[in-house]
């Protein structure tokens, strides 16, 4: 055993009695005696977890944490968006806008755990050989330097011969300044290469415990201590990666440059102060980094942030003729749909677009997004306030009441984030608090906005154009080319911007940092006066709504 402490089986713990474990159970996370192994392996729930002989068993082992640091909930599904595990929690709160959620026993099932600790293994590998070769280097700079140091002190002390003892005092000063600078730049080269070896420490051992997790460990926990191994690595990549940048890593070459008027100099010693002067010219190095960062992830993922590689189809269109002109538009996370009729009704539709019923709302709505699964929130302009409904008691939870009209909202990380007349969108938590208050510019009321990833992103249908602010108030891009009539927009998950330009009858992405766009639909593929426009939870579809609400048209959005 790696231990000399001896491990006691954990049901017998638990029934306050110390009993000495034979087994150590992976799944479990606790010793076994013979007796309770015999009811483990019988149970149908614990039959097929992985377990250990106690004395093979090594405690040192980094604990695999199969719970959310920040809910504490059982990690149980996975976002290929974030590549990371997920509870239940933070899909509402952090991923709503995520698209393709998995199970998490689903992602592990799949996934070569061999493939993916190979991967990380050659990443660890790569850093070591880039962190070796850059001690390296560093190395045989300071042996280059210490040359080229005795090298100023030669020519120092040859111009000292021809001049008389009144340059003993600026050869001492010289000297003692060549001997500082490069005191300087050594000790930085040293402390440098002190700080990649204890990168370098730390990656050996993350290999090490690489080894030891896949070989000791569930699969589940396997995939987990992988994943997890695999984000500090990725912290070593990017660590390595800003060191392209980093002044430390330059050639440093000590040189001195001599008095120009050294000759004229010497006929007036009485004036002479300096011999020259200590510089330190540093030289850019060809760190030829081989990371994984850009590479493919533990989980297959496709290349979809180019959006030339987007392409867009209509599958069917669903006749809803509610024939009322109507403001917005959600897909609900079970699948149906909310349809709101300006400054009116709030309408509950079936998946297959038939009325429900209409939610008893009082007073008008504007626009809705979905909080969790059983809540939404809805904009009252007339009344200066945002409603919070439950859809299963059919109530309104609470009211937050603004001082301006509110139009336009969206949800994400457990904040609102309404558009307030033309001038304001404003970040409010739910329990009506305003933490952040971002002036914009709008010809238009702020009608359609999306939250997420820390940016808010709107439409100005007067303006012809789209905004993007980041949450401190300051604008990242605004994008007018090829607008008519920008309407309802949705984010993908890959920070995409899809717009409904509805002057155009035209479906439009524009990229992430706004630069460009591209034509998904128009006219002639079948579509005429989109307004909203929304992704369906979970998947890459979603759904067109016209002006007047006549129908529904599905659409597919794929990344080729």
């Amino acid at each position: 055993m790696a231990s000399s402490k001896p491990i006691l089986c954990g049901p017998c713990h638990k029934g306050e009695v110390n009993t000495k474990a034979d087994i150590w159970c992976y799944n479990c996370d606790e010793g076994l005696c013979s007796t309770c192994l015999k009811h483990h392996k019988r149970s149908k729930g614990t039959c097929d977890h992985k377990t250990i002989d106690t004395k093979s068993y090594k405690p040192s082992i980094q604990a695999i944490k199969t719970e959310c640091d920040k809910h504490g909930q059982q990690l149980n599904l996975y976002c290929p968006s974030h590549l990371m595990p997920c509870c239940d929690e933070c899909i509402s709160t952090s991923h709503s806008k995520c698209t393709g959620i998995k199970s998490l026993a689903e992602v592990v099932e799949k996934t070569k755990i061999e493939k993916s600790k190979e991967s990380v293994e050659t990443d660890i590998n790569s850093i070591l050989n880039s962190l070796k070769t850059i001690i390296n280097n560093k190395s045989k700079n300071i042996k280059t330097g210490e040359n080229q140091c005795v090298s100023i002190k030669k020519s120092i002390k040859k111009i000292r011969q021809e001049i008389n003892k009144h340059l003993d005092h600026l050869e001492k000063k010289l000297c003692q300044e060549t001997d500082i600078i490069w005191n300087q730049e050594k000790s930085k080269a040293t402390a440098f290469i002190s700080e990649i070896e204890v990168k370098t420490k730390s990656l050996r051992e993350m290999k090490e415990h690489l080894q030891t997790v896949t070989s000791q460990t569930s699969k589940q926990q396997s995939f987990l201590g992988v994943h997890q191994i695999e984000q500090q690595v990725h912290q070593c990549q990017r660590y390595v990666e800003d060191l392209e940048t980093d002044e430390r890593v330059k050639e440093v070459d000590i040189k001195i440059k001599e008095n120009d008027e050294i000759e004229k100099i010497l006929r007036k010693l009485g004036s002479l102060e300096s011999l020259g002067e200590v510089t330190v010219v540093k030289t850019e190095v060809a760190m030829n980094i081989d990371t994984s960062v850009k590479r493919e992830a533990q989980v297959e993922s496709q290349e979809q942030s180019n959006i030339n590689n987007m392409t867009m189809n209509i599958e069917t269109k669903i006749n809803i003729n509610m024939k009322k002109i109507i403001s917005d538009m959600i897909c609900l996370m079970d699948g149906r749909f909310i349809v709101v009729e300006q400054w009116r009704g709030v309408n509950l539709l079936t998946s297959d677009g038939k009325l429900q019923k209409q939610l008893p709302i009082p007073g008008g709505a504007w626009s809705v997004t979905q909080i969790n699964q059983n809540t939404i929130a809805i904009t009252d302009p007339s009344k200066k306030a945002i409603k919070i409904f439950n859809m299963e008691n059919d109530k309104v939870t609470k009211v937050i009441k603004l001082d301006k009209e509110c139009y336009g909202l969206s949800f994400y990380n457990n904040s609102l984030a309404v558009g307030l007349d033309r001038d304001e969108i404003r970040i409010i938590d739910l329990e009506g608090n305003t933490p952040k208050s971002i002036p914009v510019e709008s010809k238009s009321d702020l009608d359609y906005l999306v939250y997420c990833n820390d940016r808010v992103i709107y439409s100005d249908y007067f303006g012809k154009a789209v905004y993007c602010y980041d949450e401190s108030g300051k604008q990242i891009w605004r994008y007018t080319q090829d607008l008519e009539g920008p309407r309802g927009l949705f984010t993908d998950t890959y920070g995409n911007i899809i717009v409904a330009d509805y002057r155009s009858d035209r479906i439009i992405v524009i990229s992430k940092d706004g630069q460009n766009s591209k034509v998904l639909l128009s006219k002639g593929d079948g579509l005429k006066n989109p307004w909203c426009i929304s992704f369906k939870h979970n998947e890459c579809s979603g759904f067109i709504c016209d002006k007047t609400s006549n129908y529904l048209t599905k659409f597919n959005l794929t990344y080729r």
